[in-house]
């Protein structure tokens, strides 16, 4: 048994989401994920979508661009339905005001009660969690941190996105929308589920501290003891002012068993660097050097198919900054080529979450 998948480029969210459930005809599926593009109105797309599949519990958020195995689309809709057979359980919960640790405390109470025992009991084998996080809400450390308290149930997914607007991204929670949330769904596959991180960089032998920071604003002031953009730019041997061309190949990382976990600048303020996710004073980052995305990428799926035989679904939480990449390098096509012969579908999003918030990378759900 598989997962179907569905996409609409129609233009009219009510012809989009008919679209949708025409294509899924036939199925009456436990759980629909959709990711929808913010040109759609938002509170209709989260009601029509529930209205589609009444019986289905229904999730998904506002993108920067849509992902389905046959291409890297814009403007459209994208949907997986997973049928009965798939899913042992699934529970849901809305965390609003996300900033709040206490929030999400509240949520992994609720979870407690559905599933009859404490999170911190669950099996993390065989359990599994998905997040959706408002994109501008600056929350997902936060909830990252305080979900890696309460459980060791992995907790992968995205922040949503709206078409680079930076105005208002939106989560979707059966015929609900939210803004200023973060949706945490925890999963119970019935044929078990694995994990695929994939970012396109090798690290440098170029280290910085971060010896002063403004954390709540993820902006660092200094590197090893200098104004951080001066420093970043003297290890880089560029100019300051050159300094925003080189961040899209050369991020930081944090590395950790070998593992890289990136943390992308977004701009210069002052002589101060603001980045796309948090770090922490003291932290020690290598600066990376990007190699070719759909390289690493099909390495990384393929060596999972390869192990896995066969893989059954997956859900592709994908980086704007990879998909401007792939776009201003023409791979797009290429890239969703990877995933023709996988029932797959994503989305571009404003920062990526698995075992922390990252940047520059893809984190996929694959269901086995």
């Amino acid at each position: 048994m598989k997962t179907s998948t569905a996409y609409s480029i129609k233009t009219d969210i009510n012809d989009a989401s008919e679209e949708i459930k025409s294509k899924f005809a036939g199925i009456n599926p436990k759980m629909v994920i959709f990711f929808s593009s913010s040109v759609y109105p938002a509170k209709d797309t989260a009601r029509l979508m529930k209205e589609k599949f009444p019986d289905a519990t229904v999730i998904g958020c506002t993108t920067s661009g849509e992902i389905i195995s046959s291409g890297m689309l814009k403007n459209s809709i994208v949907a997986m339905a997973f049928p009965e057979e798939m899913i042992s359980d699934i529970a849901l919960e809305i965390v609003k005001n996300p900033g709040d640790t206490k929030n999400t405390e509240k949520a992994f109470e609720s979870f407690g009660r559905h599933f009859g025992k404490p999170m911190s009991d669950l099996e993390f084998e065989d359990y599994v969690g998905i997040i959706l996080a408002d994109g501008l809400s600056n929350s997902e450390e936060k909830v990252m941190d305080k979900i890696g308290d309460l459980t060791n149930i992995t907790f992968i997914g995205g922040s949503a996105g709206d078409d680079l607007k930076f105005e208002k991204t939106c989560i979707f929670a059966d015929k609900e929308t939210f803004t200023d949330a973060v949706l945490l769904a925890v999963i119970k596959p019935a044929n078990g589920f694995d994990i695929i991180k994939t970012q396109s960089f090798s690290a440098l032998d170029k280290k910085m501290t971060a010896t002063k920071v403004d954390e709540e604003n993820r902006t660092v002031i200094e590197f090893n003891g200098r104004p951080a953009a001066e420093e970043y730019a003297s290890q880089l041997g560029v100019d300051t002012k050159k300094l925003p061309e080189q961040f899209m190949t050369h991020p930081l990382g944090v590395i950790t068993d070998d593992d890289i976990f990136v943390r992308s600048p977004q701009q210069v303020a002052g002589s101060a660097v603001k980045f796309y996710c948090n770090i922490i004073e003291g932290m020690e980052l290598n600066i990376l050097k990007s190699d070719d995305i759909v390289e690493s990428t099909r390495k990384d799926v393929n060596e999972k198919l390869s192990e896995l035989k066969e893989i059954s679904g997956l859900i592709n939480f994908n980086c704007i900054l990879r998909t401007l990449e792939l776009e201003s390098k023409n791979q797009t096509e290429e890239y969703a080529e990877i995933f023709e012969n996988i029932p797959a579908i994503g989305f571009s999003t404003y920062g990526e979450e698995y075992i922390g918030h990252i940047n520059q990378t893809a984190t996929m759900l694959v269901f086995k």
